[in-house]
């Protein structure tokens, strides 16, 4: 990849051949994220907590995090977290309120009018009635970076919609310490239940419990392939987890009209992510193309390592640009990409969004950059990733909430549909349902 064009250039989208168009929507990825090899080895991580515990947890974290881990240390205590306060500068403590206050409003907007109720017909009554689920356990990833964005993501949904447990996991860094800013975060919320353990043990220990760390009804969080694999297998024992199914990616849908210094520092955004992230560009003006790639050029120069490896992989290998005719072919690439982040910087951008169906977020304009999402604005910045957002929706309180239908009948309405009831009952094999029809017909 010539060092003047950064961007791998895939063609026109109608003239792509369909190995490098699977290619292209596979994130640049030839084989599956969870591998079976991958599988094989966090599947023994999971069985292994199942069956021993905190012991089972320690081993791993000691494996593959902190090699003097030690049982003592699962548990992240108040006083560990006063002195994580202490470490965080004013401006980011500052930064972290601004940000939960955001994310707060945006989710109790989503909370408000939630429950209802209405007489559908005569007589019959139904509506639906909220309520947090019982336990959620938060895994906050680290080791690239600093990550109290994902715990604020997280946190604050899960605090909003009430729900009465909530757990914490944090994998260690190799001195065995948790981030400061994420322990701040975290302590800002109110969450006390934070531990420190191995991704995937950890994922497992919050399915199952141990003698430490409680099991919990849901897990989320974003994670490596080990951390999402571990989720999948243990949704097979019970627990329900939210996956977010790959790294970071986003789309840019850009015309002639957008500016090429917002644009290549926003297609940077999400590819220094790592070298698993993509960023791709779909357009439908080849004038603006070579300039945007000299200037990605430009400013990958100056990005340091490992950011500017991170970002040279994920728009060279994994991203690229895709040319379309009009904004129309472009909307078409978008909803077979899915993408976690869109951004849509063109002239008609209303028009554009009209077309939009598969999106984890749309971010509208010059001024709407996925940097202020990811930290800021407060709407979900935990998105489905991997193509999943053709199927599912970011972190927020409905995660954390469910519903219960609501119904009261009176008599007369009873006696309107008691004949459809037992009719079915009767055609599908079940005599006791019918019969309990049948005995209220008698009370009429």
């Amino acid at each position: 990849m010539s060092l003047q064009r950064p961007l791998r250039e895939w063609g026109r989208w109608k003239e792509i051949d369909p190995a490098s168009k699977t290619l292209l929507l596979n994130r640049g990825r030839a084989g599956a994220l969870v591998t079976d090899e991958l599988r094989a080895e966090v599947s023994e991580i999971v069985d292994d907590v199942r069956s021993r515990g905190d012991e089972a947890v320690v081993s791993a974290t000691r494996k593959y995090d902190d090699p003097s881990f030690t049982a003592d240390r699962l548990i992240v205590g108040t006083a560990e977290v006063r002195r994580a306060r202490e470490q965080v500068a004013p401006e980011v403590l500052a930064a972290i309120r601004d940000s939960i206050e955001h994310i707060r409003i945006f989710n109790e907007e989503i909370l408000s009018g939630a429950e209802w109720s209405r007489e559908v017909s005569p007589g019959l009554r139904m509506g639906e009635k909220i309520t947090p689920i019982a336990s959620a356990g938060l895994f906050v990833p680290s080791g690239k970076a600093s990550y109290p964005s994902v715990m604020m993501q997280l946190g604050v949904p899960a605090r909003t919609a009430g729900v009465p447990l909530v757990a914490v996991v944090v994998p260690p860094a190799v001195d065995g310490s948790v981030d400061p800013a994420v322990l701040t975060a975290a302590d800002e919320l109110g969450i006390s239940r934070i531990y420190r353990a191995n991704g995937p043990a950890g994922v497992a220990a919050l399915a199952f419990g141990t003698e430490t760390i409680p099991a919990v009804r849901k897990i989320l969080g974003p994670g490596s392939p080990a951390v999402v694999c571990a989720q999948l297998l243990t949704q097979a024992y019970g627990s329900t987890s939210i996956n977010m199914m790959g790294p970071s990616e986003s789309v840019i849908l850009a015309d002639g009209s957008a500016e090429i210094d917002l644009l290549a520092a926003d297609l940077l955004n999400e590819a220094e992510h790592g070298p698993d992230s993509a960023s791709v560009l779909v357009t439908d003006s080849p004038a603006i193309l070579q300039e945007v790639q000299e200037e990605i050029a430009h400013r990958l120069a100056q990005l340091p390592e490992p950011r500017r490896g991170f970002a040279a992989k994920s728009l060279g290998e994994n991203g690229g640009v895709v040319l379309v005719d009009d904004v129309r072919e472009g909307a078409e690439v978008i909803n077979c990409y899915a993408p976690e982040h869109l951004e849509i910087l063109v002239e008609d951008p209303a028009a554009a969004v009209a077309l939009i169906r598969n999106a984890g977020e749309i971010l509208v304009g010059r001024w709407t950059p996925i940097s202020s999402a990811n930290f800021v604005l407060g709407c979900p910045a935990i998105l489905p990733t991997g193509g999943f957002a053709d199927v599912s929706s970011g972190v927020t309180v409905n995660a954390f909430v469910k519903r219960s239908a609501v119904v009261e009948a009176d008599a007369a309405a009873f006696a309107k549909i008691s004949r459809t009831a037992a009719t079915l009952a009767e055609h599908e094999g079940f005599p006791a349902h019918r019969e309990a029809i049948l005995a209220r017909n008698r009370l009429l």
